[in-house]
Formats: C-alpha cells, sequence, structure tokens
C-alpha cells in the first residue's frame, strides 16, 4: 500500500472514531468526549500532511483578480451619478475605489450601518437608509438620480438567515423589489445586483437560498420589456470576509474552543473580494437591455476542503482545540439536488450555474467570466404570491413568511422548469434517478414536477 494510500484509510478510520466519541447534533460535544478529540484532532492533523497547504490556498485565493479594460469603464462611468447599497461591506469596500478611478460625477454608498471596519473612501459620500423601507430608499434615488445602481447590501449568512427570516426576506427580496422598482421610476440605464451561487439552486427551502433565487426572479421582472440593462452577479464564499475563517480562527483561539464542522467531507468555492468587485463592473459593461443576464467567474479553482482547512488554521494557531463532526446547521444542505449539473456541460462552465443555466451559457475566455441569460418565465410566478409574502413580513409572523417563502419560491421554481428544454429536463431527471438513495424528501418532490414539465410519468417514491 502506497503512504498516500495509507494515510487516507488512517484519516477515514480516525475520523469515524470522533464520529463515535462525539455523535452529530449537538451544539457542542459533551465534555466527557473533548479529550478523546482533541487527541484524534491531533492524530488526524498527523494524517492528513496537507491541510496546512490547503489553508494557505485558502488564504491566496484573496489575490485573484478578474482583467478588465480601463477604458472601457471610463467611457461608462465617467461623469455619471453612482450609487452603491451595500457600499460599507467587504466587497462594497473593494468596488468604491475601482468606481473612483473613472472619475464620476458622483459616488455614493448606501447602507444601515456598518458591521465591520471595512475602509472608507474620502472621495465617496455616505447615506444611512434601509434598502427594505421604500420610503426611505425613494429619498436617495430622488437626492441621487443615479445613471448606474450597484446592489450589494443584503444578509449574507445563511445560517443567520434561519434565526432572523423577517429581516432576511426584507433586505434581500423587497429590498432588491424596491431598487428594481425606484430603478424604473427615476429612469436609471444600468442595474447591477449581486447574488450568490447558492441561487443555481433551483428551488430550496432554505432561507438564504429562497431569498437569493427570488432576488434572480424580480430582477428578470424588472428587465422583461424595459429599455434599462439589469445585470445578475453571483459571487461565492468571498475569502477577504469570509465567516468560516473567523469562525475557525476564534474557535482556535478561544481556550475551551471547538471546531464545529458540518462533516468531513465538506467542499467549497472561493473568490476574493477584489474579483467579486471587478466582476460587478464587468457585468455593467456587458450588460444587455430589456433582459437580465447573470455572471460568473468561469475558473474559481478545485473546491477548498472545509476539514482541510480547519485542521491547517490548527496549525497556523498553534492550537490543540478539537474538531467536532456536529452535522449540518439549518440553512446549509447535506445533499443538493442530484440533478443540478448536467454531465454535457459540467466541468466547462462555471460551477455557479446549473445545467439548466450551462446550456446556453457564453464565455469570455480573455477575462474569465461566463454569463447566461434567465432560465425561466418570470410572469409565471405572479403578484399574488409576492402579496403574500409582502404581507407576513408587515405582519411580522415568522411561521408566515416561511410559508408564503416556500410558495412563492415553488412558483418560480415552476415558472423555471417551464423555460428549460423538455430534452435537458428528461437528462436532469435521469441523473436524480440514478441516486435513489441521496433523494430528500425535497428532492423527491422537485423531481416529480420535473418529470410533469419533461411529460413524464411521476416519480413516486424515494
Amino acid at each position: 500500500m502506497g503512504e498516500g494510500i495509507r494515510l487516507v484509510v488512517v484519516a477515514q478510520d480516525i475520523i469515524a472514531a470522533m464520529r463515535a466519541a462525539a455523535p452529530a447534533g449537538r451544539s457542542r460535544p459533551d465534555d466527557s468526549a473533548i479529550d478523546e478529540l482533541r487527541s484524534l484532532t491531533a492524530d488526524l492533523i498527523a494524517a492528513r500532511p496537507a491541510a496546512l497547504a490547503e489553508a494557505e490556498r485558502f488564504q491566496a485565493t484573496s489575490l485573484r483578480s478578474v482583467p478588465l479594460h480601463c477604458t472601457e469603464i471610463e467611457d461608462w462611468l465617467s461623469g455619471r451619478s453612482i450609487l452603491v447599497t451595500g457600499g460599507t461591506g467587504c466587497i462594497g469596500s473593494a468596488l468604491l475605489p475601482l468606481l473612483e478611478k473613472a472619475v464620476p460625477r458622483r459616488l455614493v454608498s448606501v447602507s444601515r450601518g456598518r458591521a465591520h471596519d471595512w475602509p472608507r473612501l474620502s472621495q465617496a459620500e455616505y447615506l444611512h437608509a434601509d434598502i427594505a423601507d421604500a420610503g426611505e430608499l425613494a429619498e436617495v434615488f430622488a437626492s441621487v438620480r443615479p445613471d448606474v445602481v450597484f446592489h450589494l447590501a443584503a444578509q449574507r449568512d445563511p445560517g443567520q438567515a434561519e434565526h432572523v427570516v423577517a429581516e432576511t426576506v426584507r433586505s434581500n427580496v423587497l429590498g432588491t423589489r424596491n431598487v428594481a422598482d425606484l430603478a424604473a421610476r427615476y429612469g436609471v440605464p444600468d442595474v447591477i445586483c449581486a447574488t450568490s451561487g447558492k441561487a443555481l439552486r433551483p428551488y430550496s427551502q432554505a432561507v438564504y437560498t429562497a431569498t437569493k433565487r427570488l432576488a434572480e426572479w424580480l430582477l428578470a421582472r424588472a428587465a422583461a420589456g424595459r429599455e434599462g440593462r439589469f445585470s445578475a452577479v453571483r459571487f461565492t464564499h468571498v475569502v477577504d470576509n469570509s465567516i468560516v475563517q473567523r469562525r475557525l480562527r476564534d474557535w482556535a483561539a478561544a481556550p475551551d474552543g471547538v471546531l464545529r464542522l458540518h462533516d468531513p467531507d465538506t467542499m467549497f468555492y472561493a473568490q476574493s473580494a477584489l474579483e467579486s468587485a471587478q466582476l460587478m463592473i464587468y457585468a455593467g459593461l456587458h450588460a444587455r437591455p430589456s433582459t437580465v443576464r447573470t455572471y460568473a467567474v468561469s475558473d474559481l479553482g478545485w473546491p477548498v476542503s472545509l476539514l482541510d482547512l480547519a485542521l491547517g488554521t490548527l496549525q497556523q494557531a498553534g492550537s490543540t482545540c478539537p474538531v467536532y463532526f456536529s452535522g449540518h446547521d439549518p440553512g446549509y444542505e447535506a445533499a443538493p439536488f442530484p440533478g443540478l449539473y448536467d454531465p454535457a456541460t459540467a466541468g466547462g462552465v462555471s460551477p455557479l450555474f446549473n445545467g439548466f443555466e450551462a446550456l446556453a451559457a457564453e464565455q469570455d475566455a480573455d477575462c474569465g467570466v461566463d454569463s447566461c441569460g434567465a432560465v425561466l418565465q418570470p410572469a409565471r410566478a405572479g403578484d399574488e404570491h409576492l402579496g403574500r409574502l409582502v404581507q407576513a413580513c408587515a405582519d411580522g409572523d415568522v411561521t408566515g413568511i416561511r410559508l408564503a417563502l416556500d410558495e412563492l419560491s415553488w412558483q418560480v421554481f415552476n415558472a423555471t422548469l417551464a423555460a428549460v428544454p423538455k430534452p435537458a429536463l428528461a437528462r436532469a431527471v435521469r441523473q436524480a434517478e440514478s441516486h435513489p438513495g441521496e433523494l430528500t424528501s425535497e428532492h423527491v418532490r422537485m423531481l416529480d414536477a420535473m418529470r410533469q414539465h419533461a411529460g413524464l410519468a411521476t416519480f413516486a417514491s424515494v
């Protein structure tokens, strides 16, 4: 047996022992298991010698960028009034200096406050308003009279979204609707909105994912038949403002810290704040009228191993804190829908596009950016369900908000399926059916709807 294979086998045995010592499902393992986990974690570090390099690779992602042409940016933005929602956040703070170089007439940030101490730009104006408050935001639009809007303000934490459901829906859904409506009222030519890689899931019961998907639907509705240009930009995990990295470092530094990981097999993509900001500008430069296009970085590199990132963080901190596999918290999916990617396109298009979107994706090899038009029929999901969500938010009824959010999400899912060619749906159905043991009840419901739209018989059981 080769050394590499031997270490993999040893690591698998150690992980099995860790799971046996501290079963998943707790916020923290029992005190009686802490010492055993600490010893097993030290053994696991020795069995995974590449972990430190993985942590360093993750951190080096912050240096990545998207090549842009300064002349094109200046031609577009020079002398114009630019409004950035969420300009005090991580990506907003990276975006403002890039915009300032184009010499706009006004450069204005609007946000509720500052979550972190990101640097401010002396040449920019900073206003305070809640994007979910249509009246407050209207005053900003009336004052700034923007020619271009970059919309970044949002709830960005999937786990936190499950605890602040009303606030998340108000920010991510109603806030996006307000931006789109006011852009139409004031005749804003260009609107570029940040969404999330999680929006590639055409349906999800997770609050964060559902709100980001609905934000893209609202943009598609706003763009239809309008002369203005709307763009959606999908980001994945931004290293510069990494929730995961911050938590791992905080736990590693605490005297009684425990590193809680969903499971040992979690992998995720990452990108930098700089390339995220540059992608926003790219999307604005290449937007098209009367339709919304979605943009994403083509090559995000090999996904990061959460386990190796955790073990590498422990080594960097010189910490002896244990790792605990706690299971998936609400807001994080244990496994995606098996028919999410089409084998015919997977690997050749940005992983932030699903199989339906990848069919019509366009690639800019020089800049490393992929784009696609909205794969849905926006009019099929109507005002009635959106109105229920708005009313539930006004009532402050979290149960009602969740129900209305899910109903509208399902309407948007069906609007998506109505726009997908039947052969592509049939391929996705066959792919999902080949993984019957991995299908959750949510997946089965999705699969049944896909079969109906594809003209196939319904799938009766998991």
